[in-house]
């Protein structure tokens, strides 16, 4: 591989190759985890089961998505990108493929929650905070944008293929679907997915020409286990700031809305397949704002851009009630007022972690950082849920969590870009790759 493309000379270089690769993975792992708000419903009414317990097998499956994300990152510095994910690809084909098998409400929860939570976690966003700080110097924050907009475009070509497979040949034959992209993927990954530049006798993009940009290095300075780096980076002021932050991203995106907006819009008599185009609009949006968001946070001040972002959601989710309860053009409002802003959050957040942290240790603290994220998500998951159970409505769930992002807004304003975070982004920094 190294000798071919030394000696092709092609204008295209390998990082987007890696790139390529990591949004189509990331957009399989999305439709992965966008089935279950398609088959809530479903199972509800084949197996006659409460909104309880498929909002706790969500709860759980997103809890694990985040809090795997950390020992992902130290991972795949340790034993490679490429056997992590091809690991994680494996447990998610036979675990989506075993699905049909379901019976009982243990076995969703273990299943779905468990297993797929942990498959999935394995390939969160830390891949791409690890490709882009592996493979790029320039351009860092467009293509971390455009990685992270793959969770968005994963939902908008699986939701409504899910939902059209599910009302027409029911849910099961939706899941295998699913479970065939995800066996697809194997082949591919094993074939392109080089762990660094350096690996194949490249820089990276935007680098020197003649700095070779090896994977980092397991230096004995400077510990790579995900516990060793929370307890280095869990003293400092900055962390908990971006940790925070992320909790209440995540319990006003995919812990709220992407798990009750379609039995949200069923309950004000929206039917499935329109509450799921509704999905599909922000995932769309969502493509261009967090695309945009990653190529501002090149160019501006991500505190700001983050204050932005949460505030802007915050008002959005306090206008939901209203659009649900209104015309069709109301939706279309809130779907892209919403979506533009749904994970544009994800690239300054990084961006801040870099600067604070390192680049080396960054897509692990991002990691901690993300679990944090899904600590809020898969409590507001369940939350919801029993809201919804107790009092018939969502409402309260959509105001709390906009009032949430107003905090959100304020609490990134007060990240501390100073000599501090140089200090500690040195110190955390290996020596090898300083």
């Amino acid at each position: 591989m190294q000798s071919e493309i030394e000696e092709t000379g092609s204008p295209l270089h390998y990082a987007w190759v890696v790139a390529a690769l990591t949004f189509l993975v990331l957009l399989v792992s999305a439709g992965v985890r966008a089935v279950p708000a398609v088959l809530m419903l479903p199972l509800e009414q084949e197996f006659g089961w409460p909104r309880t317990t498929t909002s706790l097998a969500l709860s759980i499956n997103i809890l694990l998505y985040g809090l795997t994300g950390p020992f992902a990152g130290s991972l795949m510095a340790r034993i490679g990108m490429r056997r992590v994910v091809l690991s994680a690809l494996v447990l998610l084909a036979v675990g989506v493929a075993s699905a049909p098998l379901i019976r009982h409400p243990w076995q969703l929860i273990a299943l779905w929650g468990l297993a797929i939570g942990v498959g999935t976690g394995l390939m969160a966003l830390v891949l791409a905070a690890t490709v882009v700080n592996r493979w790029f110097v320039a351009r860092r924050g467009m293509v971390l944008g455009i990685l992270t907009a793959s969770a968005a475009t994963g939902q908008l070509v699986f939701l409504p293929l899910l939902s059209q497979v599910t009302a027409r040949q029911g849910w099961r034959t939706a899941v295998l679907i699913v479970a065939a992209c995800v066996a697809a993927l194997i082949p591919l990954v094993a074939w392109l997915l080089r762990e660094s530049p350096g690996s194949v006798g490249l820089s990276a993009y935007g680098a020197e020409k003649e700095e070779k940009t090896a994977a980092p290095a397991v230096d004995a300075g400077a510990p790579l286990g995900a516990l060793a780096v929370l307890s280095d980076v869990a003293r400092t002021r900055n962390f908990w700031i971006l940790f925070v932050t992320f909790v209440i991203c995540g319990a006003s995106t995919n812990g709220l809305i992407g798990a009750h907006l379609i039995p949200a819009a069923h309950d004000h008599g929206i039917p499935e397949v329109r509450a799921a185009s509704m999905l599909a609009l922000m995932g769309l949006c969502d493509l261009v704002g967090t695309t945009a968001a990653g190529w501002m946070s090149d160019r501006w001040d991500s505190r700001y851009l983050l204050g932005a972002y949460y505030g802007l959601r915050g008002l959005s989710l306090l206008y939901l009630p209203i659009a649900l309860a209104g015309s069709n053009p109301a939706l279309i409002t809130f779907a892209v007022w919403y979506g533009l802003d749904w994970i544009a959050t994800v690239p300054p957040t990084l961006r801040l972690a870099n600067e604070a942290f390192g680049r080396t240790r960054a897509p692990i603290v991002f990691g901690w950082i993300s679990g944090g994220h899904q600590v809020g998500a898969a409590s507001v998951a369940l939350f919801a849920g029993v809201l919804r159970v107790s009092t018939g409505r969502y409402d309260v769930a959509f105001l709390g969590a906009g009032l949430l992002c107003i905090v959100a807004a304020g609490l990134a304003l007060t990240f501390r870009r100073d000599v501090s975070s140089e200090t500690i982004a040195a110190k955390l920094q290996p020596a090898a790759a300083a």
